[in-house]
C-alpha cells in the first residue's frame, strides 16, 4: 500500500489540474438554472457532521419539496421518519451541511453546501402541509456554494437503467435484517407484512 498523508502528494497525482468548466461553474447563491434543477428533484442525500461522528441521509418527497425561499436560502420539511433525528442533532450543534440532488432520468446531479439551523415557526411548517399534515420542524439552508456535478457518475452506475435494476426478492428484507440484528427481538415476517399499511399511514 502507497498511503497519501500530503497533499503535495495526492496534488501529483492529480497533476491535469482543475479545469476552468469545474470552477466556472460554482455561484455563491441559486441561480435562475439551478432553480430549475432544485424543483425537479424528489430525492437530496443530506449530509451531516457532530460530535458523535459524520452522517449522511437520503430526503424524498414530491418533486420541488426543498423550497427555494430567495437565491441564498433554500427550506426543506423534515417528514416523518424514525425519530432517531441524526441529522437535525447534527445541525442544533454544528450548522454545515452538505446536499446533493437527483433528478431521475437526468446523469446530471446538483451540490450545495452551506450552513442551517431548524425552525419551527408555526406558518412556516403549514405552508409545507400535505395531505392535511405539516412536518414538524424545517431545515433551513443558507447557501454558501452551488454547482452541478459532472455525469460520469451516474453514467458510470447506470443508475437509471431499468435493465440495470435489481428485484427486492435478491436481498434480506428489512424484516430479516431486524431480526438478524436483534436476535428475532423485533423484525420477522409481522414486521415486514404489516410494513406496506404502516408505511402508506405515515407518509407525511
Amino acid at each position: 500500500m502507497s498511503r497519501i498523508t500530503t497533499i503535495e502528494q495526492l496534488e501529483a497525482i492529480y497533476d491535469a489540474g482543475v479545469t476552468e468548466a469545474s470552477t466556472a461553474k460554482v455561484a455563491a447563491h441559486i441561480t435562475p438554472e439551478y432553480r430549475l434543477l432544485i424543483e425537479a428533484s424528489p430525492f437530496v442525500a443530506l449530509a451531516t457532521s457532530g460530535p458523535e461522528g459524520l452522517d449522511c441521509s437520503p430526503r424524498g418527497d414530491l418533486a420541488g419539496f426543498v423550497r427555494v425561499h430567495d437565491a441564498n436560502t433554500l427550506m426543506m420539511p423534515d417528514r416523518r421518519g424514525n425519530n432517531r433525528i441524526d441529522s437535525l442533532r447534527n445541525i442544533v450543534r454544528d450548522p454545515r451541511v452538505g446536499l446533493l440532488f437527483l433528478i431521475p432520468g437526468l446523469t446530471t446531479t446538483f451540490r450545495v453546501n452551506g450552513k442551517a439551523y431548524i425552525e419551527t415557526e408555526p406558518a412556516l411548517l403549514e405552508s409545507f402541509n400535505v395531505d392535511g399534515k405539516a412536518p414538524r420542524s424545517v431545515t433551513v439552508i443558507d447557501v454558501e456554494e452551488a454547482y452541478f456535478q459532472c455525469a460520469r457518475a451516474l453514467i458510470r452506475s447506470e443508475l437509471w437503467n431499468p435493465e440495470r435494476h435489481r428485484s427486492p426478492r435478491e436481498f434480506p428484507t428489512p424484516g430479516q435484517i431486524l431480526a438478524a440484528l436483534s436476535e428475532n427481538r423485533v423484525g420477522g415476517e409481522n414486521y415486514d407484512r404489516e410494513w406496506p399499511e404502516r408505511a402508506a399511514k405515515t407518509m407525511w
